[in-house]
């Protein structure tokens, strides 16, 4: 590992003990295992000064509907955040400072912008983990409204939010649970887990072998974590780091489904070991 990535690890380490854990500060971590040189001020300023510019939209004394109305009209019709539809499945789509500058991303980063603009701005937006697409909820007595960040800001009830989910699932019925509000900690880790398939997608074994390093982190019993760190890890020429990682998710994870895979790859990975002079 690089002294650069090594840095990179360890503010991201840091962070992620802090109380609460700072979203803005850590996701941007994230990032700097792709961008090195990337200095977090900037962006933290970017947010600081979108949130100056909420205040200054809405009318009068910063009261709930009328602080989304001027989050919408800064973040979408004067900055034009937007979800990227053309190339989902780009890698930028997940690093705070790519959306930044882009004005591009997910569900996910564009909530997670949305939400530190409106913490700045003393509003209380917090994610929410609606399975497959990630939603921001405010957080306001007798006041029950969703926010898709990556649809133009729109705004939803809980009776639109399920009757989505019901169209998509067959009519099956959402567990309420998935509009429950999450923590830093959870959307750090479905952050990372989206990462996760894309450089699983496009066969990048360094990509993986930091997100599931940095899952492992956040979450220190995440099993395909630990899988998917030995595999690529192996792929990468690491042996030793390969053959205990595996040698651990089996030891935890006997009857995993790809138990008999991942032995298999476990035993090559022994087989084909340099030998010691």
């Amino acid at each position: 590992m690089s002294p650069e990535a090594s840095a990179a690890r360890a503010r991201f380490a840091a962070l992620i003990q802090r109380d609460p854990i700072p979203l803005d500060e850590a996701a941007l971590a994230i990032a700097a295992e792709e961008y090195p040189s990337l200095d977090p001020g900037p962006y933290l300023a970017r947010l600081d000064a979108l949130a100056a510019r909420v205040l200054r939209a809405a009318p009068g004394p910063l009261r709930p509907a009328p602080a989304l109305g001027a989050l919408r009209e800064v973040l979408v019709e004067e900055e034009g955040f937007r979800g990227n539809a053309e190339d989902y499945g780009d890698p930028r789509n997940s690093f705070l400072n790519d959306v930044l500058d882009r004005k591009l991303g997910i569900p996910i980063s564009l909530c997670v912008v949305w939400m530190e603009v409106a913490r700045r701005c003393g509003v209380a937006l917090r994610g929410v983990g609606f399975p497959g697409h990630f939603l921001a909820r405010l957080e306001t007595p007798g006041v029950e409204v969703f926010v898709d960040a990556f649809n133009g800001g729109e705004l939803l009830g809980a009776d639109e939010v399920l009757a989505r989910f019901r169209a998509r699932s067959s009519g099956r019925e959402l567990d309420p649970r998935h509009l429950e509000a999450v923590g830093p900690r959870a959307i750090l880790t479905r952050m990372l887990g989206n990462l996760a398939r894309t450089y699983a997608e496009r066969r990048e074994p360094v990509g993986a072998w930091w997100v599931a390093d940095r899952l492992l982190l956040l979450q220190p019993a995440h099993l395909e974590a630990l899988r998917d760190r030995g595999l690529a890890a192996g792929a990468l020429g690491g042996v030793s780091a390969a053959e205990r990682d595996l040698a651990a998710y089996l030891a935890r994870a006997p009857e995993a489904p790809d138990a008999e895979a991942v032995r298999e790859a476990l035993e090559g990975y022994r087989a084909n070991r340099p030998l010691q002079n």
